[in-house]
């Protein structure tokens, strides 16, 4: 059994990939090619939001929503404590300090009942983190930005093609972000991701930044860094964007199959959010044992993420003097673990699983 089948997908779209890819080779623009702009506009379209700029990847995404934001050196950006590195990786990276909230017991997400607390004089803006697929508590995060001026960054790099309410993941933030990372619900074949924005002007701040800022050939407006997307991987989206909604549609059939055969083991899901199931993700007090005993039935398992931001020792330089416990996380990181989950799975190899996870003892 494989924990995710991309080759499967691949088996499904490969005329349709090889069509796109044949029709880059043969134009030879191989840097912001014409499909990357055609990709964008998918994305916009899909999303809902009026802008959309590709770019290398989600972790450089990340990094260029807070360069144009000016979110730098003495600047704090409050952010979960447990999420994929990059979150706190990139918020150290242009200089400023990440300020780690501890998550909800039960979505796993940034607790809004906790942020104003770590909020000071510094603080500059809200990177929310839509954890396993699923929407962060938006209603009440934005409305502790407005109260503060702040700003939202919306790390949605695991939840495009999520919905809460009818609003799409990534148009949440003043900017938001997302990856395509090849397990990722829509992922390219090599590292890719998008911001997006309602804000015209932080639209064209973004594009600059991620060409070296330029603003016309050779002509530097700014100091910028190499964000630009693949066209090559711009190509392969617009396949698999075909599929998408098809996809989507059979990975919340896999996911009702879960839930019903694991009855109250299987992820909880807040009211009102529709996640798109990024992983598909469980608790367990004796984790190494349950995925030994797993593995020992040829079932893989992985675990997203081992450690909370707060027992990562290469972090705690950056710690505020004010820095929060963040029991919750701590916890969970010490109990999650992913079960095989993609699209493609039967009912069967489901039941296969779930199976196991119950008779585990």
């Amino acid at each position: 059994m494989k924990f995710i089948d991309l080759q499967e997908q691949y088996r499904r779209i490969q005329p349709a990939v090889e069509e796109r890819m044949e029709n880059v080779f043969e134009h030879g623009q191989y840097i912001m090619g014409k499909e990357v702009a055609e990709c964008e506009q998918r994305l916009a379209d899909y999303v809902g939001s009026p802008e959309c700029i590709t770019v290398s990847s989600g972790t450089e995404a990340l990094r260029l929503a807070m360069m144009a934001l000016n979110i730098g050196p003495g600047d704090e950006v409050i952010t979960s404590s447990f999420s994929f590195f990059a979150t706190a990786e990139m918020v150290i990276h242009v200089g400023a300090t990440p300020v780690y909230v501890d998550i909800d017991p039960k979505t796993y997400n940034l607790d809004p009942s906790l942020i104003e607390a770590a909020i000071t004089p510094k603080t500059k803006a809200i990177m929310t983190v839509d954890l396993y697929g699923q929407c962060a508590d938006y209603e009440a995060i934005s409305a502790i930005a407005q109260k503060h001026g702040l700003f939202i960054i919306e790390d949605a790099a695991q939840s495009f093609g999520a919905k809460q309410g009818k609003q799409s993941a990534c148009s949440f933030g003043d900017i938001s972000c997302t990856s395509f990372f090849p397990a990722k619900p829509l992922g390219c074949y090599g590292d890719g991701g998008a911001c997006f924005t309602a804000d015209p002007g932080l639209a064209a701040r973004m594009r600059e930044l991620a060409n070296h800022g330029q603003v016309a050939r050779y002509e530097h407006a700014s100091i910028g860094i190499n964000a630009r997307f693949d066209t090559l991987q711009a190509a392969i989206l617009l396949a698999k964007l075909d599929i998408f909604d098809d996809e989507v549609a059979s990975r919340q059939r896999v996911a009702k199959w879960y839930g019903e055969a694991l009855n109250a083991d299987a992820p909880y899901v807040a009211l009102g959010n529709t996640s798109i199931w990024a992983q598909y993700t469980i608790a367990h007090p004796n984790r190494e044992a349950f995925r030994e005993y797993m593995s020992s039935h040829n079932i893989p398992t992985a675990v997203h993420y081992p450690r909370a931001f707060t027992q990562i020792g290469v972090l705690k330089p950056y710690f505020t003097a004010e820095q929060q416990a963040c029991p919750v996380a701590e916890r969970l990181a010490e109990q999650v673990v992913s079960l095989p989950f993609h699209p493609y799975m039967t009912k069967e190899q489901v039941d296969e699983v779930a199976d196991k996870v119950n008779s585990f003892e």
